[in-house]
């Protein structure tokens, strides 16, 4: 079983209700349900860069040995321009971000993934809140990542390193 879904990013600007409006609009949709084929099973971080591929061959072995589903996280890319309009407040804009769609095609064709079931999700925001978000709403036994090398890890501090302090399951990262 191999395929891949594309959720609507979770911090994406809902409509709100105008102030006199008799009922509220709800201010956030509930997500859509997982597949409970992919329940418990393993959550990989996943952009097509080297270090995130050596995180999908460990995260494609963890799952095979547990017998269990793989979760592909691709968090997309966000333009953060703030708008000014009047006395409105800064807004983010979303921009389509087309490496999903050519990850999900490069997947589908790869042979090593035809040894687990997997699914690939596609996210926007923050690397960690995001990863983190559907290891619980999968209710995965780990999140598996790969290293951040380079200078804007040591300034920032690195995903795994952050992903690491604030998850609630286990957290795994491969050099």
């Amino acid at each position: 079983m191999a395929g891949h879904e594309f959720f609507e990013p979770a911090d994406r600007k809902r409509p709100v209700a105008e102030p006199t409006a008799a009922e509220p609009l709800a201010a956030e949709e509930p997500r859509q349900s997982c597949d409970p084929a992919f329940k418990h099973g393993v959550v990989v971080g996943f952009d097509g860069s080297t270090s995130s591929e050596r995180a999908l061959a460990y995260a494609i072995g963890m799952a095979s040995r547990l017998g269990s589903g793989l979760v592909i996280v691709h968090v997309a890319n966000r333009l953060p321009t703030t708008v000014w309009a009047g006395c409105e407040p800064p807004v983010f804009v979303d921009v389509p971000d087309h490496r999903t769609e050519v990850l999900g095609l490069e997947l589908a064709c790869a042979d090593y993934l035809a040894e687990v079931p997997w699914i690939l999700v596609e996210r926007g925001g923050d690397i960690c809140h995001e990863l983190e978000e559907v290891g619980r709403e999968y209710e995965a036994d780990a999140i598996v990542v790969g290293s951040t090398h380079g200078l804007v890890g040591r300034l920032f501090g690195s995903v795994a390193g952050r992903l690491a302090k604030r998850a609630k399951r286990p957290v795994v990262v491969i050099p």
